[in-house]
């Protein structure tokens, strides 16, 4: 594929070395910031310069801010290039670029976590929970941790951890997450968070009771699986020149089955 990068941060980098050990073509990168590349690649400093280009491009992975990401989606898609959307924070603004992107006939792939690990978790959490809600012996709740920098707290991953598992909890109704000065009540489920030392990021499910417990946890060592995530969907969206609006569920379920 030959694929531009938008956004040349640390994720960009990266998403670029792992791009062309898979063997792809980086044929662009754009970022104001991103000059003193010049030497040996095509970067441009904006979007606007990108597009004027009209270089022949397969897929873009957008990893920005949250305040430019639906305009660059709206651009790319106006010049039917597909995207693959890292930046979050925008999702207010889905609906309507979901409408234009089908509009321009074009495709978009977001998610909050291109990681592979991560996004089958999510479905193992899912059938966990789905399994133990019948037994009102077993308790259910979860953890996070990350490292001492990361500025909020729970992360959005646990946001989306809890949100899947309550959607198939009868007697959970609602995620807690703040410090609990009390029992929690008999439908709260409690997700708590710490912060220390250098800790990429751990999630942990549990499932307690007086006689056993049964925990799932997923550690992230690095940045390399939410970067190889991004390239795979670019690759899935590429396979069959996919137009629409897609996540890693679509993903997961055409290769699952």
């Amino acid at each position: 594929m030959n694929l531009a990068i938008i956004g040349y941060g640390k994720m960009g980098r990266l998403i670029e070395t792992l791009a062309l050990d898979a063997g792809h073509t980086i044929a662009a990168i754009v970022d104001p910031l991103a000059a003193e590349f010049k030497k040996d690649k095509q970067v441009f400093d904006s979007i606007d310069d990108f597009v004027k280009a009209n270089l022949k491009i397969d897929a873009a992975i957008e990893f920005t801010h949250p305040d430019k990401a639906a305009d660059n989606i709206k651009l790319l898609a106006k010049e039917k290039i597909p995207v693959v959307c890292g930046t979050t924070g925008w999702y207010s603004k889905l609906p309507e670029i979901s409408d234009f992107v089908n509009a321009a006939g074009t495709s978009l792939f977001w998610a909050p976590n291109f990681s592979l690990g991560m996004n089958l978790f999510y479905r193992l959490a899912e059938y966990a929970a789905e399994i133990f809600d019948p037994f009102a012996e077993y308790d259910a709740g979860g953890f996070e941790i990350h490292h001492n920098k990361k500025a909020d707290s729970p992360s959005g991953t646990a946001k989306a951890i809890a949100e899947k598992m309550l959607n198939k909890m009868k007697r959970k109704k609602k995620a807690v997450y703040e410090t609990l000065n009390r029992p929690p009540a008999a439908d709260e489920l409690h997700f708590a968070s710490m912060r220390a030392g250098f800790v990429p990021g751990t999630h942990t499910i549990v499932f307690d009771s007086a006689a056993d417990s049964i925990e799932i946890t997923h550690s992230l060592r690095n940045r390399n699986g939410l970067a190889s995530g991004t390239i795979k969907a670019a690759e899935w969206l590429c396979s069959q020149k996919r137009t629409g609006v897609f996540t890693m569920d679509d993903m997961l379920v055409d290769i699952l089955g």
